[in-house]
Order: structure tokens, then sequence, then C-alpha cells
């Protein structure tokens, strides 16, 4: 349970790993503030469907990361901002890069600044395809940062960005570097809801980009108690951390692994609207989380290959239920 009454500000609350963040704090007894992206049909995302315990615990704030003075509003009062709000898809970095730069770039310049201003303290959520292709394995922090899309290098500017608040002003800023995070409510723009979802339409013909490269695949629980372990570690201030199982495994294999949970047998088209340009793909990724654990003591849970079966099993689950398949359109790539 907490040690203290701090008040924790949740950006990107309504999406996937923002909703399971926010419920599993609200759950620890947490005060939560939930930053949504503001609609006019006041849907708050994934958060709709969490249980009524749930939404009545939450204060809810809807806005807009790249209004700078909706992030100070939301900003005020709170102790910790866990800033997760970001657009992610990578195909659609291509084609919109601009948006990119303004949501998580200047989204999080506006942050930091209301941190510095308010005197909170920041979780910055970065990604490990900041990292590009692997050079050396396992991928420490001080693994070059290579910019192979869009999306990676608006992280790139948004962490160098939170960090920069750090050093200048000495706002407390730490930046999560998740590897991979799969699980219930991802979007399927991602490969594992991608197959598991068009498995579950019931197609035996599946369609994927390639299949090589390979991947640290971290199940939602273990990015969201790394986010938890993060914020109460004062030795994680001014620290950038990897979050990652240390299990590297192709998609291709992934396939295999999703087919037989299934009980299903495959075959996988190749589609070249979901291959990423050549020199973009990131071929290898796999994480060295050791100063995680060292300076907070976070291990994952679902490490290793029986871990990756038992998050790939629940995440099966999820998708497989009619009224959750029924959120996606699985006749369509979703970019």
């Amino acid at each position: 349970m907490p040690t203290s009454n701090k008040k924790i500000l949740v950006t990107g609350a309504d999406g996937f790993i923002g909703s399971h963040l926010t419920e599993h704090l609200v759950r620890a007894g947490y005060d939560v503030r939930a930053f949504v992206l503001y609609n006019s049909f006041n849907a708050w995302g994934w958060l709709d469907r969490a249980s009524a315990e749930i939404r009545d615990a939450l204060d809810v704030f809807a806005g807009d990361v790249r209004d700078p003075n909706g992030v100070r509003q939301a900003v005020q009062g709170c102790d910790i901002v866990l800033h997760l709000a970001a657009l992610i898809a990578i195909p659609y970095s291509y084609h919109s890069p601009d948006t990119y730069v303004d949501t998580n770039i200047k989204g999080t310049l506006h942050v930091v600044q209301a941190a510095r201003e308010s005197g909170a303290r920041v979780v910055h959520t970065s990604t490990s395809e900041v990292y590009g292709t692997a050079r050396t394995v396992p991928i420490a922090e001080d693994h070059p940062l290579q910019a192979q899309s869009p999306y990676s290098a608006s992280k790139i500017g948004a962490d160098q960005i939170a960090l920069s608040f750090h050093h200048a002003f000495g706002t407390p800023v730490s930046v999560l570097r998740p590897f991979n995070t799969y699980g219930p409510r991802q979007s399927a723009r991602a490969v594992i809801p991608s197959i598991v979802t068009q498995i579950a339409a019931g197609r035996r013909s599946i369609k994927l980009g390639a299949l090589h490269p390979t991947r640290d695949f971290n199940f939602v629980a273990d990015t969201v108690r790394a986010f938890e372990a993060v914020m109460n570690s004062d030795a994680a201030i001014g620290q950038v951390l990897n979050a990652g199982s240390g299990f590297e495994v192709s998609i291709g294999d992934t396939v295999k692994l999703i087919a037989e949970t299934m009980g299903v047998d495959v075959r996988i088209e190749t589609d070249p609207a979901r291959l990423r340009p050549a020199t973009s793909e990131v071929e290898r990724l796999v994480a060295d989380a050791s100063r995680l654990r060292t300076l907070t003591g976070w291990v994952p849970e679902y490490g290793g290959p029986d871990g990756l079966r038992r998050g790939i099993e629940q995440t099966v689950r999820w998708f497989a239920a009619p009224a959750n398949l029924a959120a996606y359109k699985t006749d369509i790539y979703n970019i």
C-alpha cells in the first residue's frame, strides 16, 4: 500500500497502458487524477469499461497535452505525474509526422514546464524504439539512440526535453523505457493483437509484415509495476531505466506460440502495407533492465518463455471474448 497520500496524475489514462496503470493505482489506494483526451462525447477511452468502483474513485480531467494551459491546470495539486500520453503508431508517423512533434515533443514540454512550476515529480514514458536496431545486446540505457522512424525521433526528442528540465532546473524527472508492452486492450496496430484478432475472427490465413525481427515482449502488468516502482524510488530520479524481460523472440515464433495457444493452424501472408521501409525496420530488440532492478527492486513476473506463454494466454482470453473482439475492426489493417 502507498506510504503517503500523494496525488498522482496519469496522462494518457484512457489508453492501453494508461488505463491498466490507472486501475492498478486506484486499487492500490492512490489518489488518482486521470488525464483523458477531450472529445465531445465525454468518452474516457478504456476507462469507460472500468468497474464503477474504479470510475467513482477517479478525478477525471479531459484535455489535450498539446495545450499548455490545460496541462498546467491538470498538474496543479498533483505530486507525481506519470506521463504516458503520446502518439505511438509507427506507420501513421510516416505520413503525419507533424502530429508526433506536437503531441510527443511539445506535449512533453508542457508536462515538464507545468511540473517545474508546481514542484511535481515526473515519470516520462519512452520506448525501446529509440534504440533502433540493436548494435549490442542486451540493450542497456547507454546504447546509441537511432531514429529509424518519425515516431522514434519524436520520442528521442521528448526524452531529451524531459531530461533537460532535470539537468537545467532540477525538476525531478525519471525516464522509463518499456520494451514492447502487450496485453488486453492494446490497439490492433500492434503485432500481437493483430495476430490474435485475425485468428479470433475466424481467419486461418493471416496478414502480417516481416517475421524475422525479434522483440522483447512485456506483459502490461509488468510495465504497470515498473511505473509504480520508479515513482516510489528516489534513486530513479534523473535516470533513464529500461523495463524489459530480457527474453528475445522473433515475430515468426510469436505467431506459432499464439496459434498453439488458440489451438489452430495458420498460414501467413506477407502484406506489403505492413512492411516498414527497409532501413526503418528495427531488426532486433532485447533489454538489459539491470538498472531498473538495482534501483527499484522491480523484476518481471512474466519473463522468459514461460512468462510470455502465460501473458499470451491471458491476452488471448481477453481478445477472444465476443464483447471485447467486437471493439476491433478485424477486417482492416490498423495503422
